[in-house]
């Protein structure tokens, strides 16, 4: 192999160190940033030469040189004109060389013009830019769970932009709790829920009203929670109103419950702060259903629990706390079934005790007999919609046997008129209840 004598490597310790800094300040392998730079120069290169050929750079960081050259492969006939030149051509620039032996040029950088070291510096930016994206999307995907802290960038139809640094995130209308208001440079906290590459750069989403977002709180704010001595085994959440927090521990030491509760109320007291005041019950965690379903209502007493099945049971409650049981709106039965896993029937101790025999059948069985509209028409509630302000609706779907006869028909349409009036006042009604409990 001969070289061309007169070849000088440029000294470019200024530009090496300076790539050392983007590595830093970008957390990118510094091999990925040369590789990127000798791509680079061997673009701008070509583009200078004009001509197909084989173009390679060399960059010694240690050194601080960075070297460009062309190399080809002296032939009788050329093929590829790429990687391969004449004897004669090759000789024009070296004398004694031969076919077989590889031709090296070197090339000035100088030289190559203004626009081609601008491409080479755009091609840089660009790999450093899709290197650092595709290094964000990974470690926030890894991160899904975990609570982050960022400042208010942007608030724009509800949705809410925030400044995490080396990302943006994004804070939806429908994951924001809704008594909070926000502000433009506010220091705000969220969990990461999911992480979206799309074409801009990765995406990621954030909640405050996740169960997950109170489950990392307490793990934050409890040492028991955070060393695994206590264990967090469920959450369930009406979120900035009320939340139910179920914990457990492996040492027989240790209260779970005063753990999460803190000196004088401090640690649970942060959190309630963090979450605008969001009301939270702790629960000692028991495998032992009738035990639990009275830990859940405290400090409403229980009378008695029913299971129905392995999805409902039947909960007696004493008179003067069945208010509190049931909470405002049915809201203390509906965390309360959420954290069971059951569906709940709730009465009153006298009211339980007046109910006739058959009655009591019908409350304590799996499958409520079927009325005599129901034998006649399937009614079911079948969609479920989300509106603006989270509020749910149910559409009534009444469907009817068309192979009836037209006798039939004509006594199923009074008796379809009278179970759609029925449903359409209960629907009504629900709605209204939504629409008080939102505004």
């Amino acid at each position: 192999m001969k070289k061309k004598t007169n070849k000088e490597a440029l000294k470019t310790a200024e530009i090496v160190e300076s790539l050392r800094a983007v590595t830093k300040e970008k957390s990118i392998g510094m091999e990925m940033v040369l590789e990127t730079l000798r791509d680079a120069l061997a673009t701008a290169a070509k583009k200078f030469l004009g001509t197909p050929v084989f173009v390679e750079a060399k960059v010694d960081r240690e050194k601080g040189t960075i070297e460009v050259y062309t190399r080809q492969t002296v032939v009788e006939v050329v093929e590829d004109p790429e990687r391969q030149i004449s004897l004669a051509d090759a000789r024009e620039i070296e004398d004694d060389i031969e076919v077989g032996e590889e031709l090296e040029q070197s090339l000035d950088i100088a030289l190559f013009g203004r626009m081609a070291v601008q491409t080479a510096k755009q091609v840089i930016v660009q790999r450093v830019r899709e290197a650092e994206r595709e290094k964000v999307f990974t470690d926030y995907s890894e991160r899904v769970g975990e609570i982050v802290t960022g400042k208010v960038q942007q608030v724009e139809r509800g949705n809410i932009l925030i400044d995490l640094e080396r990302t943006e995130a994004l804070l939806p209308y429908r994951e924001q709790i809704r008594k909070e208001h926000y502000t433009q440079g506010q220091n705000i906290r969220a969990c990461v829920i999911d992480v979206r590459n799309n074409i801009k750069g990765p995406q990621v989403i954030v909640s405050r009203t996740c169960p997950e977002f109170l489950a990392r709180l307490f793990e934050n704010e409890v040492p028991e929670i955070f060393d695994k001595t206590v264990k967090i085994v469920k959450v369930v959440r009406d979120p900035g109103r009320r939340s139910k927090i179920a914990v457990t521990t492996t040492d027989n030491r240790v209260d779970p419950v005063g753990a999460c509760v803190g000196m004088r109320g401090n640690r649970v007291q942060n959190i309630v702060r963090e979450l605008s005041n969001e009301r939270i019950d702790i629960i000692n965690w028991t495998d032992e259903l009738s035990l639990l379903v009275r830990r859940v209502f405290a400090p409403a007493e229980v009378k008695r629990v029913m299971p129905v099945g392995e999805h409902k049971m039947v909960v007696v409650i004493a008179e003067d706390g069945l208010a509190m049981a049931i909470g405002h709106e049915g809201q203390n039965i509906r965390l309360a079934s959420k954290m069971l896993g059951r569906e709940i029937d709730v009465f009153g101790d006298e009211e339980f005790s007046n109910l006739s025999e058959e009655q009591r059948a019908e409350v304590l069985s799996e499958t409520p007999p079927k009325k005599e509209a129901e034998q006649a028409v399937d009614a079911s509630n079948t969609a479920e919609s989300v509106d603006d302000d989270d509020t749910e609706q149910t559409e009534v779907v009444v469907e009817v046997d068309k192979k009836a006869s037209e006798e039939e028909e004509s006594i199923q349409g009074e008796i379809i008129n009278k179970a759609v009036e029925t449903l359409s006042e209960t629907a009504e009604d629900s709605v209204a209840a939504i629409e008080s409990t939102v505004s």
